[in-house]
């Protein structure tokens, strides 16, 4: 499978996922904030509510489609161990698509379109059919999450996920033969879709304060978008780091 981001050609520093020194340096910050404190003891505030806003990327390795966002979530906790919340993410990045992606009742169909222009001479030697195109995705969730409290300034949590994802792809033809192709696979111009997803995934809070914590976090979904036109679906990894704040009354017995 031969892909390679369109932004990635332009800007080969993108190859890199982009933040992440920010990202290294935040969490070198909150492992010596944590060593610098106690470690062990009661947690002695736990807020009914918290939100949290961050910065967010989700990478689809298998396609190569690594799209830069924002995720925030909302919560309630019923519990101390037991959180309910709403989560949402948007993020937007560039990828090429080439046939290989596609169906194989498509691939035969634009093979043999092809074939037909070779044999009229209205296909350039050694073309290889490459369509640029942007993307932006959304996903709303909504469920449980389980919080281990043991650690007086780390709170460690875990989660399945289960939602949905709103994906809007618009190709950028860069020739005539391409333009042709993206005319049947998206007469519109763009293409959108929804599909369920599912996965699952956790992170930690460092406790900076009693109503503001450091989060990190990392979730492993699965979904198959455009499966109207693409033979496989993708796993994607959603990564995200930034402030929550923890506000309401203590539910700490």
């Amino acid at each position: 499978m031969i892909i390679e981001s369109a932004r990635e050609r332009r800007e080969p520093w993108l190859k890199r996922p982009a933040g992440s020194p920010f990202c290294v340096k935040i969490l070198l910050f909150a492992i010596t904030h944590l060593l610098a404190a106690p470690l062990f003891g009661q947690q002695e505030y736990v807020s009914r509510y918290d939100a949290f806003v961050g910065y967010a990327f989700l990478n689809s390795s298998n396609i190569n489609l690594f799209e830069q966002g924002v995720q925030v979530q909302v919560g309630v906790r019923p519990r101390t161990w037991l959180s309910i919340g709403f989560d949402y993410t948007r993020a937007s990045g560039d990828l090429s698509l080439t046939p290989n992606l596609l169906l194989p009742s498509l691939q035969q169909t634009i093979g043999a379109q092809f074939a037909q222009l070779a044999a009229a001479g209205l296909l350039p030697p050694g073309y290889n059919l490459v369509v640029p195109a942007s993307s932006v995705s959304q996903t709303f969730s909504l469920g449980p999450q389980l919080a281990y409290r043991h650690f007086k300034h780390l709170t460690l949590f875990l989660r399945p996920d289960l939602g949905a994802i709103h994906e809007l792809a618009t190709p950028h033809a860069g020739d005539p033969i391409a333009a042709a192709v993206v005319a049947q696979l998206a007469p519109s111009g763009t293409k959108a879709d929804w599909k369920v997803f599912y996965g699952f995934g956790g992170g930690i809070d460092v406790i900076v304060s009693r109503h503001l914590a450091l989060r990190t976090q990392a979730d492993l979904v699965h979904d198959h978008l455009f499966d109207d036109l693409l033979q496989n679906g993708r796993w994607t990894v959603r990564f995200s780091i930034g402030p929550a704040f923890n506000f309401g009354k203590n539910i700490v017995q």
